[in-house]
């Protein structure tokens, strides 16, 4: 079970309707559990295989489910020996839930209200709620019956979302939680912490809590602010770890929405969401996930600051990206048209999302395909980790040649997936409504396939270019 978990992984990204450029609501997330390699599968799953009792082989949690469950998208581990991990989807109620954030409740909660080696976790949170919710509210209050009754065996964070509102939920203990409706005109960076901050319990369209967290607090003398009831403060961790691994997180995604702010990247008071300096797009989304602290001295790639500023920060973009989706769910879009998985797989320096309009019936063989027992550059999710391993020692070095054919690809990956959902949203009216998921099928497989063209390329230069860098290498004369 172990070598499916780390639990210093994953970075988060939501935003609201009136923080987007176009009115989405997105919630987004970069998978990095385990280590460098993690296999990973794209599917839809029909309400037919969708089990009627969950049994968990990652711990002994199990649960008899609802006998109506909806169709939706997931991103589950190739090896299900160890659990699911379905990590994020949208159902066909235009619902998404990405899950989860790992965080860290501090010791003295987790005297009180331990863990529940057996309860609910991230392995099982996706598969056993996302299929059973029409809205993201009720995405809250499902998993919040769920972790009050069947415990949880680690502390997360997980976001849900609908067309209207974005709820990010928050576990603390074994049996604790919170959850709050995030701004429509904001966006919050999750990096591996407890985010949320002031709960208004006068506000219930606001925020939502285990029934008893309030008198739990009072009863165990937990809060020590004079006023107020800091959820981050009074159940979160605070260590020395916390400002090297999680908050330059936060500090360089709120540098690159409001660079008008000036903040110290250690800081633990950064607010937990805040109002964009402009109105944010997928790309810059995607940008945010990919980052790693660029034109600082920070950046681990970077030719300023020192080799020890270079690799002080955990960055966003880093070796264990396993995969990044972008949930969107659109406005002024009928149901059947609205909702759009976003899918990056490897590490997230070197590639770019592909659109997947999710009312669809199945996905493309190359993302359901993917090996656990060897690299396959037929698998998409091999052929990403195939582009890193070549890049990465290219771009240590500076190589030109490599940084421009991996930005050329990116840029063309951005460009073909913007064509795409154009094309979709320009002919989709005109097919009839029973024909339209398996006319997204073809159309999200036509993306696919031109974006997994251009990265097979891509990976044909990388080698190209490091073929000439081998260390035994000799130049030869003008007569050989």
């Amino acid at each position: 079970m172990d070598q499916f978990v780390n639990h210093l992984s994953c970075t988060a990204l939501l935003v609201g309707k009136k923080a987007s450029v176009d009115g989405s609501t997105m919630i987004a997330r970069n998978e990095d559990a385990s280590g460098g390699i993690n296999p990973k599968r794209f599917i839809v799953v029909q309400p037919a295989d969708q089990p009627q009792r969950y049994v968990s082989t990652f711990n002994g949690f199990q649960l008899d489910l609802p006998q109506t469950p909806l169709q939706y998208t997931c991103t589950p581990v190739a090896d299900q020996s160890h659990g699911t991990w379905g990590e994020a989807g949208i159902n066909s109620e235009n619902v998404a839930m990405s899950a989860t954030e790992t965080e860290f409740t501090n010791t003295t909660m987790l005297g009180l209200d331990p863990l529940e080696p057996d309860g609910i976790g991230e392995e099982a949170m996706l598969t056993v709620v996302l299929p059973y919710i029409h809205n993201a509210r009720e995405g809250v209050e499902r998993l919040g019956e769920l972790v009050t009754k069947y415990g949880t065996c680690e502390s997360n964070g997980i976001a849900f979302s609908d067309a209207n509102e974005i709820w990010y939920f928050e576990t603390v203990g074994g049996h604790h939680w919170a959850a709050e409706r995030i701004p429509d005109d904001r966006y919050v960076l999750a990096p591996n912490q407890t985010g949320i901050q002031e709960i208004d319990f006068q506000a219930p369209e606001h925020y939502k809590y285990s029934a008893d967290l309030k008198d739990f607090a009072a009863k165990y003398h937990l809060n020590k602010a004079k006023e107020g009831f800091n959820f981050r403060d009074i159940f979160g961790e605070d260590t020395q770890a916390d400002h090297y691994y999680n908050t330059p997180r936060v500090w360089y995604a709120q540098k690159m929405l409001n660079p008008e702010i000036d903040q110290d990247p250690e800081s633990r008071t950064m607010p937990f969401s805040r109002v964009p300096s402009h109105l944010i797009s997928v790309e810059d989304v995607a940008m945010v996930l990919s980052s790693h602290y660029q034109a600082t001295d920070f950046d681990p790639y970077g030719q300023t600051g020192t080799p020890e500023t270079r690799r002080r920060y955990r960055p966003i973009g880093m070796n264990r990206n396993q995969e990044m989706h972008i949930l969107q769910i659109r406005p002024n879009m009928p149901k059947s048209h609205a909702a759009i998985h976003w899918l990056a797989e490897g590490v997230n320096i070197f590639n770019s999302p592909v659109p997947f309009f999710a009312n669809c019936t199945t996905t493309p063989e190359n993302f359901q395909y993917t090996p656990i027992d060897k690299s396959s550059t037929d698998s998409f999710y091999w052929l990403n980790k195939l582009i890193a391993m070549v890049a990465d020692p290219l771009f240590a070095e500076h190589d030109w040649d490599a940084e421009f054919a991996v930005s050329e690809s990116r840029k063309f990956g951005f460009a073909a997936g913007r064509a795409a959902v154009a094309k979709g949203d320009a002919a989709f009216a005109d097919v009839k409504p029973e024909d339209l998921p398996a006319w997204h099928d073809a159309l999200n497989a036509e993306t696919a396939a031109t974006i997994t063209n251009d990265l097979q390329y891509l990976l044909h230069q990388l080698v190209c270019i490091r073929a000439e860098k081998m260390t035994p290498s000799f130049e030869k004369g003008g007569e050989l």
